[in-house]
């Protein structure tokens, strides 16, 4: 459950709609207006997509890893996917018990924890004693009900309507 006490916070960004992951870019801007040092950690996506948010990060001086090897459903070796998980896992952890970060993010971290590749207990331990100072934000579809209960704030993004629905592709600038 989270601390009373605590000036830092867990937030989970989670739901079938488009924002997850955005808006705890929005947070990552205003941290480094803050002068604050930001990691982001990527469970999924791959270091071949070339996003605008991390040509942004890159001017920006914020550390990232990009951990993942591109959409699970996509994958041709799942042992080497759900790896790859565990190693973005090990450098997240680390990351956080490092207290050398203001924020941490953990950019669809909830998927390998739904799917069972990383320990939930794990990370619920891990962020609930994590050193003073450090905030973290999970995004993904469908958080574990552990890190919704540990969680300081929890938004729920709820697609209404998507170009996808109509077959429109994802486009720079607005997508990635």
């Amino acid at each position: 459950m989270a601390s009373e006490h605590r000036r830092d916070l867990f937030i989970v960004n989670t739901g079938d709609g488009k924002g997850k992951s955005s808006s705890a870019f929005g947070v990552m801007l205003r941290s480094v207006a803050r002068g604050w040092n930001v990691k982001v950690i990527q469970f999924i996506k791959s270091d071949k997509w070339r996003t605008g948010e991390k040509k942004m990060a890159d001017q920006l001086g914020v550390e990232w890893v990009t951990g993942g090897d591109g959409f699970t459903w996509e994958s041709d070796d799942m042992e080497a996917t759900e790896q790859a998980a565990a190693d973005a896992w090990a450098v997240a952890k680390e990351s956080i018990n490092s207290g050398d970060f203001d924020l941490i993010i953990l950019d669809e971290a909830t998927y390998p924890v739904t799917f069972g590749w990383i320990d939930v207990a794990d990370v619920v331990e891990t962020i609930e004693q994590r050193p003073e100072g450090v905030n973290v934000i999970v995004t993904g579809r469908d958080a574990h009900e552990d890190l919704i209960a540990i969680a300081d704030t929890v938004t729920e993004m709820k697609k209404i309507k998507h170009p996808f629905d109509k077959g429109v592709a994802a486009r720079k600038g607005i997508d990635f």
